[in-house]
């Protein structure tokens, strides 16, 4: 599979905790390759997850996660949240910019080609990985320049 060039993504949620003091909670983030849209009506993408990864306990208990499509330019990102068993660098979000969602309280990177705030309405077990099925309750698609970061034969690449 590492022959089929696949765009990349930043998914992120938030773990929320309860504190005596108010709301409190972490940000995750994690990259991936396995994206891609199910249905336009009503609007649906899929998420691959290995099965037992932060992301996937996390969204197995928090319904409400965010997307971002990543650019070429973004590639430092991608680095980042793919990074396997180094959990306090994933959660580094300061010196990347972002807004919070509004419908999921997750981070949507600035400067993505699009993001997306979505709610889980399937998880289906398929192998090693569980596939997440999501409704898109927002989308957007700032004014970002260039191309998308593509993922190809083990490499982050540009397309052209």
């Amino acid at each position: 599979m590492s022959r089929l060039a696949a765009g990349v993504v930043l998914v992120t949620a938030h773990e929320a905790q309860s504190d005596p003091d108010g709301p409190s909670g972490e940000d995750v983030g994690m990259t991936a390759t396995s994206f891609m849209s199910v249905s336009l009506d009503p609007p649906l993408v899929l998420i691959g997850l290995r099965e037992g990864s932060r992301m996937d306990d996390l969204l197995d208990e928090q319904p409400l996660w965010a997307v971002s499509v990543l650019s070429e330019s973004q590639r430092h990102i991608a680095g980042r949240f793919a990074m396997k068993g180094r959990i306090s660098d994933r959660l580094l979000f300061e010196d990347i910019p972002y807004v919070r969602g509004k419908a999921s309280g997750a981070l949507l990177v600035s400067g993505a080609l699009a993001t997306l705030e979505c709610r889980t309405e399937q998880r289906v077990t398929a192998g090693d990985h569980t596939l997440v099925i999501g409704r898109v309750l927002t989308s957007s698609l700032p004014s970002a320049d260039g191309g998308p970061l593509a993922y190809f034969r083990g490499r982050y690449r540009q397309l052209g």
